[in-house]
């Protein structure tokens, strides 16, 4: 062992030697080394690239330039045995880059599917050099959406019950994308839009939406597709797969029948009493959920009873079988020589029903038991303990507010109202117990009305309390007959100039109250809609706009079932300030005058505007006049020569600085050059500059003319809730006169009426239906 370590110990010395030992002809520390910058490189391409794309990379694959005279050529050596990739170089400033490529011609197209990865191996060489060097490139093939979902199996059959729920899940498909991420996902959707069924479109599981009809469709043939994420859901191209999903309905006898029973205390008066009420339900549709019948199973063995359907009642009596067609509800019936003294403990009777559904189905036996006795006269007493009864304050005398009656009512029942401060105000109909008003309530503070209805001959008595209803029967009024308030042209925007208040005497949101412009033309205000105050919303300008604004505001209240409204007159009148200061016609001027000019000579005029009502204006010079040459007229503003010039120094040019101001605000300064030529020819010559000023005061002030003289639309109030000008009108279709049986209950519609009234308001409705209630026994 110890031989064979000296053995390798020299080799690798000599190895060593051979390595780091320089080529002949150089220097140890002169032989340049070609190395690339990383042993190994990511690169990435997408599948299905065309020819001559580059693989992209984080970062810079290649070598170093040691000399500039170096030609660089790469080599894959491995890893693409296929012939998908081409190595190229590319040479900037001392850095041969590394560039993967797919090839060009005939070479084949990457497939992600086939192969995701390539670990390329790749040589750099020098052009006549023995320099080489080798990296690794990981080419990572990236997915492209190339491939459509695939469903399997393609066809699907499910057999369903006609009544399976709405929202159950019946079957599922399925489908896969050989893509990967977004690429592969895709959604299920029907080829055509269908009204019972929905697919999830990311499950694929089909579910009922809708009420299926055997004898409609017995079978639906649903074509379902696939399509990637992205594409159009219909008419897309094509990019997709499809399967057939097969549903065929059946009517199924899935439910029994169920039977639920209700004594009842017979009618003694009659030859063959009701003793039960027998309702038969099927779950089921169809004929599978109608009833065939209901029979008596058991304990009837002297056939003492029969059963009936209530629609159609049949006259055989005995275990005979009820057939009809129709209404679910049976009657139990005593035959007329049925003694109940010889039953003291009463007796069972088992009962079934049975459909017609295919295979017929019986329900479960019900036993129900019959224990009765002749009864004892009834109690005499009212129909409730005690009556509270809600009244609209708006109700009309004679309306009716409710009906008290004792039960059971003997023949000469006598009803009255128990004299009391409430009881003036209403009326009692002796004989049926109805209660109606006996005049307007609308003027009372009275909320509640306490009455005590008696019945003569029992001496029985029941209270009745009546509630008085707020209705919306008082528009909201305003605290004056009109506002007129004064501002000034320079109030800020939002201010608030005048509150008008208005009150409702209603209660609750029939007295609530809101506000709103009522105006038809712009305005530079808006109002609170809860507080009433008028605010500003726009700039004001007393030089181009009216100087009185005139408009509506209304006041709403909250009532139902419609609101109630006024409308009071706001007048605002704008006071002018003094917010313009003057403005020059001219400026700018440069002249050119005589030394001999006369003294007293005009030399120019200078002319300033006030738009604050033309207020005057007064001109001063502030500089450039030390000398006192010149002098500025303060009310004209004429300038004039005041001293000779030909005593002044032998400079040629004044500059004079002039202002104007109407005694509060000052023009912006205005500069007059004046040149002083020798001889007498030209005297004096001026040129300035227009502003202007002149031509938009005119336009500014025939802006205000105009709308000034713009007539004003006529903005009256007519409150039509309030003024009742025709009569409510019944229709032609009105009855002459009405058949009624005796036997019909208490609060049944009787007939229907309809009136119709051409104002709006308290007649909320211009057309009415109306049905006429039975208030008491016939």
């Amino acid at each position: 062992m110890a031989l064979w370590a000296g053995i390798w110990a020299i080799l690798l010395q000599l190895a060593l030697l051979l390595f780091f030992s320089p080529p002949p002809g150089h220097c140890q520390g002169e032989r340049s080394r070609l190395q690339f910058t990383q042993p190994l490189y990511h690169a990435s391409v997408y599948e299905n690239s065309a020819a001559r794309t580059y693989a992209a990379s984080q970062v810079r694959m290649g070598v170093p330039l040691q000399h500039h005279s170096w030609e660089v050529r790469y080599r894959i050596t491995s890893g693409d045995e296929e012939g998908f990739f081409k190595a190229e170089e590319y040479t900037l400033g001392d850095f041969c880059f590394l560039r993967i490529r797919t090839k060009g011609g005939n070479a084949a197209i990457l497939n992600r599917e086939v192969q995701d990865n390539y670990l390329l191996t790749v040589k750099a060489s020098i052009k006549g050099d023995s320099l080489e060097a080798w990296t690794k490139v990981s080419v990572q093939v990236l997915d492209m959406n190339d491939l459509r979902p695939l469903f399997s199996p393609t066809t699907y059959s499910v057999t369903i019950a006609e009544s399976t729920p709405l929202r159950t899940s019946i079957a599922q498909v399925t489908a896969t994308d050989a893509d990967i991420g977004s690429n592969g996902e895709f959604y299920y959707f029907f080829k055509e839009r269908m009204e019972l069924f929905a697919v999830h479109p990311t499950s694929g599981v089909v579910s009922l939406s809708g009420k299926l009809d055997v004898d409609t469709q017995n079978r639906y043939d649903l074509e379902i597709q696939a399509v990637d994420r992205g594409m159009k859901l219909y008419g897309n191209n094509g990019v997709s797969s499809t399967a057939k999903l097969f549903v065929h309905v059946e009517r199924i006898n899935e439910h029994v029948p169920t039977l639920s029973i209700v004594t009842l205390a017979p009618v003694w008066t009659e030859k063959s009493p009701v003793v039960a009420v027998v309702t038969a339900e099927d779950l089921d549709e169809g004929a599978n959920g109608e009833i065939e019948t209901v029979s008596i199973v058991a304990g009837d063995l002297l056939e003492l009873f029969s059963i009936e359907r209530t629609e159609m009642p049949s006259e055989k009596t005995g275990h005979e079988e009820v057939s009809q067609k129709g209404s679910n509800e049976f009657v139990l019936r005593a035959t007329e020589q049925f003694d109940w003294d010889s039953y003291p403990y009463g007796l069972n009777l088992s009962l079934q029903a049975r459909d017609c559904g295919t295979p017929q189905k019986f329900s479960a036996v019900h036993t129900v038991h019959l224990r009765l006795s002749r009864p004892a006269p009834a109690e005499v007493t009212f129909q409730k303990d005690e009556y509270e009864v809600l009244l609209s304050e708006v109700a009309p005398p004679g309306t009716v507010v409710e009906a008290v009656k004792l039960q059971p009512e003997p023949d000469d029942a006598e009803y009255i109202l128990t004299p009391s401060a409430d009881s003036g105000f209403f009326n009692i109909n002796t004989m049926t117990g109805v209660i109606s008003t006996a005049r307007w309530l609308t003027q009372l503070t009275q909320e509640v009305f306490e009455l005590e209805v008696l019945e003569v001959d029992s001496d029985l008595r029941v209270k009745v309390r009546v509630i008085l209803e707020d209705a919306n029967d008082n528009a909201p009024s305003f605290a004056q007959q009109s506002y007129e308030v004064f501002i000034n042209e320079s109030v800020a925007i939002g201010t608030a100039i005048v509150v008008v208040t208005a009150s409702d005497g209603d209660h609750g949101e029939n007295g609530y109250i809101t506000y709103s412009m009522a105006s038809l033309t712009p305005l530079p205000f808006s109002v609170q809609q809860f507080t009433g105050a008028v605010m500003t919303t726009q700039e004001l300008d007393f030089e181009s706009s009216v100087e009185s604004f005139s408009f509506v505001v209304r006041a709403s209240d909250w009532g139902s079932p419609y609101r109630r409204e006024s409308e009071v007159n706001v007048t605002v009148h704008l006071e002018n300030v003094n917010d313009n200061k003057p403005l020059f016609e001219k400026v700018a001027c440069v002249g050119v005058i005589s030394r001999e000019l006369p003294v007293d000579e005009v030399i120019a005029t200078m002319s300033a505007i006030d738009i604050d009502e033309l207020e005057l204006v007064k001109y001063k010079i502030l500089s450039g006049n030390e000398r006192g040459y010149f002098d500025l007229n303060p009310d004209s503003g004429v300038m004039t020569l005041h001293h000779s010039l030909n005593t002044a120094a032998p400079k040629n040019l004044f500059s004079l600085k002039i202002t104007a101001t109407d005694g509060e605000h000052f023009s912006d300064p205005m500069f007059v050059n004046i040149s002083v030529v020798q001889g007498k020819s030209p005297p004096k010559s001026f040129n300035c500059t227009e502003t202007r000023v002149a031509q938009r005061l005119a336009e500014k002030l025939l802006k205000k003319a105009k709308v000034s003289s713009k007539p004003k639309m006529e903005e009256g109030f007519i409150d039509l809730f309030s003024v009742n000008r025709q009569t409510p009108q019944f229709d032609k279709s009105f009855p002459t006169d009405i058949t009624v049986r005796e036997d019909v209950q208490v609060g049944t519609s009787v007939f229907q009426v309809k009136a119709f009234d051409g104002d709006t308001g308290s007649f909320i409705y211009t057309y009415c239906s109306c049905h006429v209630i039975l208030a008491f026994s016939v």
